[in-house]
């Protein structure tokens, strides 16, 4: 019995799980394959994998994912019938002693969990769209990011079900008024001079024109959740704009040693043309007509990964990836050019959350809870394949579309390959096309439509690989 009731302790986390044998073991690999090779045991949940069968039947129960934290019914249907077994054993004492011992897994539940458990907390802040993670990568104005954090809050509990939070709603966007207004020449003087009348009309926009503070006020007060979804999108669509004047270059110096690479200052937009290797057509999931052509649209960051960005944008501007096959993996589409145009070994490259440069050689220990200003963990992400030579470094041209799937993710909702990877980007147009792309397909051309003038190309690069 007292092993009984440690094993339900264990698993509705009162009582630490063995370090030999972790509940969901982070980091694991086994043998599905996908990058590199490489898939965590716990994403497929295999019960015939002997390293996998023995955890199969828990996950699902207390380790499943929820939007608003753990599965509470599932921890009380756990907890009431372990009592009730108590109970028919031992009596009354039992079920006392089972009692605090409730207490104590309501207890560990309810406190944050501890940074190496940060891979299955629901709580963990990551973005789940790459407009959000462009967004908050944007090294803006202080007072513009807190009116950021004010309006996403809001994104956050309109997701709430049926009785809506819209006093805090209001609050939110009160705050984020006052500070708009008490702080206006601060965030106009941010701005570069010839950019001052451009950001005046986003200012004047987001304060008193349709789609800005004041209409989210006016639908907060008409609980009206859809109105007020579609205005607080424009509101944050200028709030980035705003602060995309404010950033018109890196806010950090690069280490010397990094100097004679290819950089991009800023962002930039890469176009890439994809057609059916089959001769087939692509299908729209919007209505239309099929294409035998597809467009998907990049936005890549060179704030945060200047010099992978870099990198990217000159071998496109080479026509490096102009004609080659894509390759389909279990959660990645890789492309790798054919063509003999190789770029340069730029080391790996990840911005820590929290930090104002990156690190380089230095991939993130998520369990320590570190996360990256730009994730993996979300569908249509960039990222630079892994050098043959070094995880140290990405491949000279070897790039992916990363497939985020959160079932095969922790609890979190993060891949276990995050923070190993230099992302770079995110899909913003046309992530629908990523799903029929199948091995075989050709990228027909892809063209640098923006951020040409941010791209520094010094005088002598180091030798190419």
């Amino acid at each position: 019995m007292a092993s009984r009731a440690a094993a339900a302790m264990v698993l509705a986390g009162a009582l630490p799980v063995s370090p030999g044998r972790p509940l969901v073991a982070a980091g694991a690999r086994c043998c599905d394959g996908g990058i590199r090779g490489r898939v965590s045991c716990s994403s497929h949940r295999r019960s015939d994998h002997p390293s996998c069968a023995a955890e199969v039947s828990t996950r699902w129960l207390l380790v499943s994912p929820h939007p608003n934290g753990f599965q509470s019914c599932s921890v009380r249907f756990s907890l009431i019938v372990w009592l009730s077994g108590l109970v028919q054993e031992g009596g009354v004492v039992e079920l006392l002693k089972g009692a605090v011992a409730a207490l104590a897994v309501i207890a560990q539940i309810s406190v944050s969990l501890p940074a190496d458990a940060i891979l299955y907390s629901p709580d963990t802040n990551v973005p789940r769209t790459g407009e959000l993670a462009l967004r908050r990568a944007i090294p803006a104005n202080p007072n513009m990011k807190t009116i950021q954090e004010s309006l996403e809050d809001i994104s956050y509990l309109l997701r709430i079900p049926q009785r809506k939070p819209y006093g805090s709603m209001e609050g939110d966007v009160k705050k984020a008024m006052k500070i708009a207004m008490d702080n206006k020449d601060a965030i106009l003087a941010s701005i570069p001079v010839e950019l001052k009348e451009k950001g005046s009309k986003l200012y004047t926009s987001l304060l008193e024109e349709k789609g800005g503070l004041q209409t989210l006020l006016k639908y907060i007060k008409e609980n009206d959740p859809d109105r007020l979804s579609v205005a607080l999108a424009s509101s944050l669509d200028t709030v980035a704009e705003l602060e995309l004047l404010q950033a018109p270059g890196l806010s950090f110096l690069l280490p010397q040693q990094y100097l004679e690479y290819p950089r991009l200052a800023g962002r930039g937009v890469v176009e890439f043309s994809v057609e059916k290797g089959d001769g087939s057509t692509f299908f729209p999931t919007a209505g239309g007509e099929p294409k035998s052509v597809a467009t998907i649209q990049v936005v890549i960051d060179g704030y945060s990964a200047p010099l992978t960005a870099g990198n990217f944008a000159k071998l496109v501007l080479d026509g490096a990836y102009d004609g080659i096959k894509l390759k389909c993996a279990s959660q990645a589409i890789i492309a790798d050019n054919e063509n003999g145009k190789k770029g340069y070994t730029v080391p790996l490259e990840v911005m820590p959350a929290g930090q104002f440069e990156p690190l380089y050689r230095t991939p993130l220990s998520i369990q320590d809870g570190e996360l990256p200003v730009l994730p993996m963990s979300v569908y249509g992400a960039v990222a630079m394949a892994h050098s043959v030579d070094s995880d140290e470094y990405s491949s000279p041209s070897q790039f992916f579309f990363y497939l985020y799937d959160k079932r095969n993710s922790g609890l979190g909702g993060i891949s276990f390959d995050e923070g190993q990877f230099s992302v770079f980007g995110y899909t913003t147009d046309g992530r629908e096309v990523l799903s029929q792309i199948k091995t075989g397909d050709i990228i027909r051309s892809a063209k640098l439509v923006q951020g040409r003038e941010r791209l520094v190309l010094p005088p002598e690069a180091p030798a190419e690989s």
